[in-house]
Formats: C-alpha cells, structure tokens, sequence
C-alpha cells in the first residue's frame, strides 16, 4: 500500500527548514505567505524557488506578479511567521503591524529584521501535485554581510513546531 498524506507529512517533519516571509505586490495590494519550501537552485543564472499551494491566494497573486520577495527570517521574527501563515486572515492591512520596507527594483515588501532577503522576478511555474514551483531569478540581495549571519539565530521548523537552534555550550 502507497504511504497516507499523514504519513508523509509525519516522515517529512522531521527534516528541519528554514522558515520564510514570501511577498508580492498585485494592484498595489500587499500579498503575503510564510514559507517554509524555499530553495536555492542555481549560481548561474542565481536562482531560488518556493513551492506556492494552489488553493491559496498567495498563489493567485504570485501566478500574475512579475515577481516577488523572499525574507529569511531570525528567530525573533516567530510572531510574523505565524501571523502570515494564519489562513483567512485579512489581505488587506496584513503587513501593517510588521516592519517591513519596499525592495528597489518591483517594490514588493521585505522584512526589516530579516536575516537577509532576495528579490526575485519570475521565471518559470512548473504544477506538482497541489503546488506550484516558483522559480524565480533573484535580482537584488539584502543582508549578504558574513559578520551579520554570525549573529542571528535562524526560524527553524521541525516536527510542525517553530524551532531555534540552542545555543553551544561555553
């Protein structure tokens, strides 16, 4: 017998990730999803992507969007995560109560307390299953600076819970 959803989501939770803020801009309207299938892809073209469901709006959005925004977020950002991944949670004013700034070149919102951010312009959508694969080239880099990394803990997600990593033994 083929593994159930449920034991396919058990077995995949215990591979930890990176959690993200994703954000395009659609008739001015700030869209918003928490993350947490985001990948690199390629130094040549510099490509990432993130898997986007289709039932959501989120994949409305980014489907019409020229491109869209990826904030890695610290472990401090855990509020955002949770809130941005809230379903049916109002779309307009979303953003309000998070810091957040426009990125230079389409203007979507990055995090202000991210670990660093990309801004990305669509490439390819490619349909598996329930998702889509986003790929997008990323045209700007936020927070590249290797003695800023050193200093933030990343949002992790394991086992269906938020995570950070603890801190070494001295």
């Amino acid at each position: 017998m083929p593994p159930t959803a449920d034991e396919f989501r058990e077995a995949v939770s215990r591979f930890a990730t990176g959690i993200t803020v994703v954000t395009c801009v659609v008739d001015g309207l700030d869209h918003a999803m928490t993350a947490n299938a985001f990948a690199s892809v390629s130094l040549d073209p510099l490509l990432v992507l993130v898997c986007v469901e289709h039932e959501s709006r989120f994949h409305d959005a980014v489907s019409v969007a020229p491109g869209w925004g990826v904030s890695i977020l610290s472990s401090d950002a855990e509020p955002s995560a949770r809130w941005l991944a809230t379903k049916g949670r109002p779309l307009e004013g979303q953003l309000e109560q998070i810091a957040h700034h426009r990125s230079s070149v389409l203007g979507v919102a990055l995090i202000d307390d991210a670990m660093s951010a990309l801004e990305c312009r669509t490439v390819e959508m490619h349909k598996a299953g329930d998702h889509d694969i986003v790929i997008g080239e990323v045209v700007t880099v936020e927070g590249a600076d290797p003695a800023l990394g050193s200093t933030l803990d990343p949002l992790l997600y394991f086992q269906r819970h938020y995570r950070a990593i603890a801190p070494e033994d001295s």
